[in-house]
């Protein structure tokens, strides 16, 4: 089955039950008003030439604008490439480009974009029923995210991995989301946490989805009970700082939620017990990323929060730790960074919900038995729970999002101040790691950690952006010559 028939199927469904709530203007549209307005909009994407098969990127905030672009362009028979909005200009042309989109649905039309590409406004306006029938291994969604050398790859999600993901979510446990609730988005759809665990699956149980498109603790805490939310799908970030609030404004703000959920990055124990003392709710965290489409793991199968620890698989997702077999050895005198690490291993996952490899060649996607490395190193407790203890690869996560160090430091080699650069990831209680970059000046330069901040936000997202820049004589280097960023951490 399609994507785009979860919606079909809400509107045939709950037609008059509300779907959509915007908490910064109060609009709402109803589920049969939402299937009616991806109608309307996919007309209107096929009148201005998208054919199936073609990429439509979605340049557009957490919004009903985005749950409305992204079903209308499956309609229409496109595949769907999530652009955040506040991507700097080169990073969109560079996305856009990759991805050979043909056309961009955004709100403001962005000065620049090349000839071929074309531009599309969001809307609601209402259509009769379009479906061009892309469904099952076709591909739905190309979700970029970052490896560790190279430019940023394109995952290929189908519709298959994107509904079975879907139901392996329903399906984790007692506290998954269910028709009754109110749950609250303000994590970014352009990412595949917002959009799946979040957008498909309300939609898939008629849901009400409450759009914020920024996250400000005090006024998100007053979202939740204006709108009687009952569910949060949240990033450690946001509880963080939720934890930081007076208690009893937690306990007001709250008091409707029976159910709060993390992932993308670590949460810290302290923020899970603090969020428990004032409200008496636990936070349940999951394990995913972008390949898996995204959800792997959670402490809802487990049954309740586990610190330290981000569950076990969900049903229907097969989960083992393996050797580094395959990989390239540490030279001799490489120093091993997991030699601590016993019993830990490589995690690597089976299920329908694994993507078709990347963009466009289908490379590097699971192996002939079904079974896909994901690179990051964990271990299995008593209990059967999995806990993530590093990865074997040098790839950062601000906040969910992957930033991988060699963009970011070929952008501050760019500088003539600079000899060379190494960027690697440190603890941040509030974002999980932070981008730290470490610098050997030029011989005489005179060069600030202003000039090297400001460089990099002019080229890249900010969430890339250094938060930290050390100035060095030298860097750590193999006897190959290979930058030994272990030693860095």
């Amino acid at each position: 089955m399609s994507v785009s028939q979860l919606l079909a199927h809400a509107g045939d469904n709950w037609p008059d039950d509300v779907a959509l709530i915007e908490t910064g203007t109060g609009g709402t549209l109803t589920w049969a008003q939402f299937d009616a307005a991806a109608n309307g909009l996919a007309a209107r994407l096929i009148a201005a030439g998208v054919e199936p098969g073609d990429r439509v990127a979605l340049r557009l905030p957490t919004s009903p604008d985005f749950a409305v672009s992204f079903f209308a362009a499956l309609r229409a028979g496109a595949i769907v490439v999530p652009i955040s909005p506040q991507a700097p200009g080169p990073e969109l042309l560079q996305l856009l480009a990759h991805s050979g989109a043909k056309l961009v649905v955004e709100r403001e039309p962005f000065d620049g974009l090349p000839d071929e590409v074309s531009s599309v406004a969001p809307g609601v306006e209402p259509g009769e029923p379009v479906d061009l029938g892309r469904t099952g291994e076709d591909i739905a969604v190309i979700s970029y995210t970052s490896g560790t050398t190279g430019p940023p790859r394109g995952v290929m999600l189908s519709h298959r991995a994107l509904r079975a993901n879907v139901d392996q979510v329903l399906q984790a446990g007692p506290g998954t989301l269910e028709w009754a609730d109110r749950i609250l988005i303000t994590i970014p759809l352009f990412h595949v946490y917002g959009l799946g665990p979040g957008l498909l699956t309300a939609v898939a149980v008629g849901a009400t989805v409450v759009f914020a498109e920024r996250f400000e603790a005090q006024r998100t805490l007053a979202d939740c009970a204006t709108h009687r939310v009952t569910a949060i799908a949240g990033v450690p970030t946001m509880y963080g700082e939720f934890a930081a609030l007076p208690a009893e404004d937690l306990a007001t703000g709250l008091a409707t939620v029976r159910r709060l959920t993390s992932g993308a990055a670590p949460l810290h124990p302290k923020v899970l017990a603090a969020i428990r003392q004032a409200t008496g709710l636990g936070v349940f965290e999951g394990y995913g990323l972008t390949e898996c489409a995204p959800v792997v793991t959670s402490t809802l199968v487990t049954g309740y929060p586990k610190p330290g620890s981000v569950g076990r698989p969900l049903p229907g997702i097969e989960l083992r730790l393996v050797d580094s077999d395959g990989k390239p050895e540490l030279p001799e005198d490489e120093d091993d960074p997991f030699e601590d690490g016993s019993g830990t291993g490589l995690v690597a996952v089976r299920g329908a919900n694994l993507f078709s490899g990347y963009w466009p060649d289908g490379d590097h996607g699971p192996d002939e038995e079904g079974w896909f490395r994901t690179g990051d190193v964990g271990y299995l407790d008593t209990d059967g729970d999995l806990h993530l203890v590093d990865r074997a690869n040098d790839l950062i996560i601000v906040n969910g999002f992957n930033v991988y160090p060699t963009e970011v430091e070929n952008i501050i080699n760019e500088l003539p101040e600079v000899t060379e650069a190494a960027v690697v990831g440190v603890v941040d209680e509030r974002t999980g790691e932070a981008v730290k970059a470490v610098v050997v000046p030029a011989p005489g330069a005179a060069l600030s950690e202003q000039q090297v901040i400001e460089h990099c936000a002019a080229k890249v997202a900010g969430y890339k952006v250094p938060r930290i820049v050390e100035f060095v004589d030298e860097l750590p280097h193999s006897s190959t010559g290979k930058l030994r960023r272990v030693k860095l951490r």
